[in-house]
């Protein structure tokens, strides 16, 4: 015999219940959601309708880069949110889901999906099987993310008359998901249960408190006692940042004053690059074995003598610990204690440092950090990758503003490790993805940090540094970036060929055409086009972009010669070279390392 809702539960129940999309909505704004990136589409139409009432539903010019968009943005908030429809929309977005996963970042992909009502013999578009097929599959996406390890599930509907379904539950576990284990999901959301009751919810006062409050490792004070005495002894002590902590802000915050009250040194990895500010006094940047170029390199590799490494990862990457090249001194080191965060949220880490923060150390240490003179330029010097970072820093010294940097991967990310970050309005003065290294995130990245910086009602500058062959990429990206009026600077590095990894002259190597003008495309989308050949020509581009404000693009045309390239990647490609095992690259590689020892 079937009930209703009403007859069952009654009718005051019955209309204290929400509908799904609303809950949806609601849900998203609980955790700090104002902006969702997406492509529109049939089976996402009422969703669409419904969350843009409460948030920003804002497009991009394909679902790929609505994915990264929504990646970069969940390097600066709680959550990143990519909306598309089902299947021809949510599967580009698989990309930007192993980005996500790999980069351990909190993104929600959700997909329109057929309703309910829809499911039956019938072939539906969209879906993924052949016309002559004897059944139809419908899970083809959540198959799909899920071999990449994402967690996916489809929202269900009522399954008994007398019951409300429980999808907002389920839509509420998924993004809890998200936000307490820094990974990403995918939701199909069927587009008949929009407009239908769902079990309304009660929510705590603030997402925080979904997080596992407790502590349920013991030990805590034995390891602060260890480390303070380990400190206490060290003449040279150490401490070393890991990529972890980049997503957790108070806990740095504590541990940059820690640091800052007991006068330690600190430096961080590739992976954590931007999360600090290079100026201060005890920072030491960004460190990565011989591919570093750092003023005070030397106290990291022969002075330190006691190492605190914190939230690094559990499995160490390639690419973050010098290429596997055994030159990282904070790999190799013999005196050190490693913290990495094995609880949530490093609740462990948290824990040790409140222990180590309540008396100030008794240190031995006598840290003496000179000040380094800042690189003089040759203003009539050829500009190229060798010192392209060299002039930026010029530029954001010169103009006396922090710049927020989003480096495409290739040869612009190894040249970007140079540039001094500094300060930022939104926590991160350097975006990219050097583990994952997905080539064409930089604009999509842009446009969730511009979104970022206006919803503080920041101005302060944006340059993306690129390629010629991953600007082709994210072009089309522009289109949205001129409907932000975007303050944003590309400096364009062009030599026609996809350079970083070439390893022969077969025309897939080909990534431009000469008669290409890059300038007379950014004025198409209402920017400004400019060319430099000279260092002391392009700080005074930089900063002249910087002071009239809106999108420029500054092309530089970039040699491929050897030397012309920034110190990172000439020792990457000579690296490379000796572990494909050309003898001229193994003996320049062996020399590199002689002058080390």
């Amino acid at each position: 015999m079937s009930v209703s809702i009403e007859s069952n539960f009654g009718v005051d129940y019955a209309a204290h219940l929400p509908l799904l999309g609303d809950s949806i909505a609601e849900l998203l704004v609980f955790f700090g959601v104002k902006r969702v990136y997406g492509v529109g589409g049939d089976f996402v139409a009422n969703l669409i309708n419904t969350l843009d009432k409460q948030v920003a539903v804002l497009p991009s010019s394909n679902e790929m880069h609505a994915g990264f968009s929504a990646c970069a943005q969940a390097e600066l908030n709680p959550l990143g949110v990519c909306m598309t429809t089902y299947t021809v929309g949510s599967l580009p977005c698989t990309s930007a889901a192993a980005l996500a996963r790999t980069e351990g970042l909190p993104v929600v992909f959700i997909s329109g999906a057929p309703g309910e009502a829809e499911i039956n013999s019938q072939a539906l578009h969209h879906s993924v099987h052949p016309h002559t097929a004897w059944h139809t599959d419908l899970d083809a996406a959540l198959n799909a993310f899920k071999a990449l390890g994402v967690r996916a599930e489809r929202l269900q509907g009522q399954r008994h008359s007398g019951q409300p379904n429980v999808a907002a539950e389920q839509f509420l576990q998924l993004l809890t998901h998200a936000y307490v284990n820094r990974q990403p999901v995918y939701i199909e959301v069927p587009r008949d249960l929009i407009y239908q009751p769902t079990q309304a919810l009660s929510l705590p006062s603030c997402p925080s408190q979904l997080r596992p409050q407790a502590l349920n490792l013991s030990g805590a004070e034995l390891i602060a006692s260890q480390i303070r005495t380990q400190l206490e002894q060290a003449k040279a002590p150490l401490v070393f940042l890991g990529e972890k902590l980049r997503l957790n802000e108070p806990l740095l915050e504590k541990i940059l004053a820690f640091c800052e009250q007991n006068g330690l040194p600190y430096a961080t990895t590739w992976f954590g690059k931007g999360m600090l500010d290079e100026s201060r006094p005890l920072c030491l940047g960004s460190y990565n074995g011989v591919f570093s170029r750092l003023p005070h390199q030397a106290y990291i590799e022969s002075e330190a003598d006691y190492v605190l490494e914190l939230g690094t990862a559990i499995f160490p990457s390639d690419t973050n610990n010098a290429f596997s090249s055994q030159t990282h001194a904070i790999d190799n080191h013999g005196n050190k204690t490693m913290l990495k965060g094995t609880a949530q949220w490093e609740a462990d880490i948290e824990a040790v440092i409140a222990l180590l923060a309540t008396q100030p150390l008794t240190l031995n240490a006598s840290v003496n950090l000179a000040v380094e003179t800042a690189q003089q330029l040759a203003p009539q010097a050829e500009l190229g990758y060798h010192h392209l970072s060299a002039c930026i820093n010029a530029a954001q010294q010169r103009v006396e503003r922090p710049f927020i940097f989003l480096p495409e991967v290739g040869n612009s990310l190894f040249a970007s490790f140079e540039l001094t970050t500094l300060g930022s309005d939104i926590g991160r003065s350097y975006l990219a993805n050097p583990w994952y290294a997905a080539m064409g995130t930089s604009l999509p990245y842009a446009r969730a940090v511009v979104d970022q910086l206006a919803e503080r009602q920041s101005s302060q500058p944006v340059v993306v540094i690129t390629g010629d062959g991953g600007f082709n990429f994210q072009a089309n990206e522009l289109i949205n970036l001129q409907k932000q009026g975007a303050n944003l600077i590309i400096v364009y590095m062009r030599n026609n060929i996809f350079h970083l990894g070439k390893a022969g002259d077969a025309p897939i190597y080909a990534c431009n055409h000469e008669g290409f003008d890059p300038k007379l495309l950014i004025q198409a989308y209402g920017g400004s086009g400019h060319l430099c050949r000279q260092s002391g020509e392009f700080v005074d581009t930089l900063c002249g972009c910087i002071a009239s404000g809106g999108l420029h693009l500054i092309e530089v045309p970039a040699s491929v010669e050897a030397s012309a390239q920034s110190d990172t990647t000439q020792k990457l490609n000579c690296y490379i070279g000796y572990r494909n095992g050309n003898p001229e690259a193994t003996q320049r590689w062996q020399e590199l390392c002689e002058k080390r020892d």
